[in-house]
């Protein structure tokens, strides 16, 4: 009797923390067969990620899930960094108006309030496959794919599948960095931190911002989440044991300074080691790292789940067009181009760790001084340009930039649905293109829009026509025709569309007369 063939997939994903639900999210509104991996039964009940930024929630919009979860998520009211005093060094502002994304600059949130939703959005993709209570046991890959060995804890039966292509979201210990024999860069800070978080039984006065209180006889942070909850992170001091420090007497005697006992229940702790690290390998073939088991980040900025995010983002167009036939050498410009921009949000919360982990009480006293003489200073949103990758020319290439509205009103991401885009004022670009141009574009599905609300925005941005990729990210501008026409050349060639494209609908790209235009109301 023959065994039954593995199930095949065309991606498989280890690890379904927010990183691999997002990654899982955007390839099965493509339409891809994703496997979805992850050894808990379900969410984990522990303090974690508590922060995103407005770039992570135009990532959750292409996603499908901004309108589920707005209601759950709340605008940041700032950060303050204090000194021993109480003065302000550092300041980053409240975030309750519309930033240049089109959400607000900064959220607060609880996570696994965010992993419902994201859940229960990839839910909706009969093609992606969940196997909880599924421990990875190995991976191995081949020419054509990837074996994976996993066994179904809840049954203790093993199970085997097959994947095109496999992602390690598998966290800081992750295997498949482990199989890939990828190595941990130090970018120099390992600090251990006990985290807690309580839900308030009534209404105490506790600061509304985020606020880092930088004491050298113990740093600590404040965080006012969502709703009811709070939580405090405090350093572990030399001496410190650790077990002792997590038993609730001794939480309530930390506490006591802004709650007691009777104000708000305890309902987790946690002690973590906060790194600073960077794989040095995110690809192997047909095996690739993303979110924490490629890169780890102190809590100081809110980063780590963002860069996790982000990395899915970038990874989940690239694997489409990968699937679609485009070759396959596109996926390393995802490690050339996010190491880069995910080291600067390393080294810029190393630098703010620096701050607040401050213990010499000399060294804090001149920091305190230095601030004092200086001012306070403030803490901006970064949005640093891509490292070099699939992105083209000077400029505006590589980077991010703010979302402009079209002039029917919505903002310009409500128009895009994942893939790329040309954007210009007016047609002056169409009219000279060839038809081998018309069909490059038309066989990328590229979106072509044309609205003269736009001027101003591509002023702004040095282009007349802009390129922009899947992910929001420019792919190029063009000042003229022919730059068009080289931009166009540049693009990745597919031989087939995603399965989630619609059959017989219509193309957006034909000829110039059928370019998609938005006009002023």
């Amino acid at each position: 009797m023959n065994p039954m063939p593995a199930p095949q997939f065309d991606v498989a994903i280890v690890g379904y923390g927010p990183t691999g639900a997002v990654l899982a999210k955007l390839l099965g509104q493509r339409g891809w067969r994703v496997a979805l991996l992850d050894r808990e039964p379900g969410l984990l009940n522990l303090p974690r990620a508590v922060h995103f930024d407005g770039e992570v929630m135009r990532i959750f919009h292409a996603a499908g899930i901004a309108d589920e979860l707005l209601p759950l998520v709340r605008p940041s009211q700032g950060m303050q960094y204090l000194d021993v005093a109480g003065h302000l060094m550092l300041e980053r502002k409240p975030a309750g108006a519309t930033g240049v994304h089109g959400w607000a600059n900064n959220y607060l949130f609880h996570q696994p309030d965010l992993e419902h939703t994201l859940r229960n959005g990839v839910a909706k993709h009969a093609c992606v496959t969940p196997f909880v209570s599924h421990e990875v046991q190995s991976v191995a890959q081949d020419d054509a794919g990837v074996t994976v060995l996993a066994r179904d804890l809840a049954r203790d039966a093993p199970l085997q599948l097959r994947a095109r292509w496999l992602v390690g979201c598998d966290g800081g210990r992750s295997t498949v960095r482990d199989t890939l024999g990828s190595s941990l860069i130090d970018l120099g800070l390992h600090q251990s931190w006990l985290v807690v978080d309580v839900v308030m039984e009534r209404d105490v006065a506790l600061p509304m911002a985020t606020v880092q209180f930088c004491d050298p006889r113990r740093p600590m942070t404040y965080v006012n989440i969502t709703g009811r909850r709070r939580r405090w992170e405090i350093m572990l001091m030399p001496g410190d044991d650790p077990q002792a420090m997590t038993q609730p007497d001794a939480l309530w005697k930390i506490l006591s300074r802004w709650i007691q006992p009777g104000d708000a229940t305890l309902v987790r702790h946690a002690i973590y080691t906060f790194h600073a690290l960077i794989a040095d390998r995110w690809r192997d073939r047909r095996m690739l790292l993303a979110g924490d088991s490629a890169h780890q980040t102190p809590p100081f900025l809110g980063q780590g789940m963002c860069a996790g995010v982000r990395d899915a983002s970038n990874l989940a167009w690239k694997l489409d067009l990968a699937l679609r036939g485009a070759d396959a050498a596109l996926l390393d410009t995802y490690q050339s181009e996010r190491a880069p921009h995910v080291r600067e949000y390393i080294e810029t919360a190393v630098r703010l760790g620096n701050i607040i982990q401050t213990t010499d009480r000399q060294v804090a006293a001149a920091r305190d001084q230095q601030f004092t003489e200086g001012g306070p200073q403030e803490i901006v949103n970064l949005s640093p340009p891509l490292g070099p990758g699939l992105h083209l020319g000077k400029g505006a290439a590589g980077t991010l930039p703010g979302q402009p509205h079209l002039g029917d009103g919505r903002w310009l991401d409500a128009a895009l649905d994942g893939r790329f885009a040309l954007l210009c004022a007016d047609d002056t670009a169409a009219t000279g293109l060839l038809p081998e141009d018309h069909a490059r574009l038309r066989a990328l599905g590229v979106l072509w829009l044309i609205d003269p609300a736009l001027a101003s925005w591509l002023k702004r941005l040095g282009a007349v026509v802009l390129m922009l990729r899947p992910d929001r990210y420019v792919f190029g501008n063009a000042a003229s025709v022919g730059g068009l026409r080289r931009l166009i050349a540049k693009l990745p060639t597919v031989t087939r569309a995603s399965p989630g494209a619609q059959a017989g609908a219509p193309e957006r790209v034909r000829r110039p007369r059928d370019v998609q235009t938005v006009s002023h109301p």
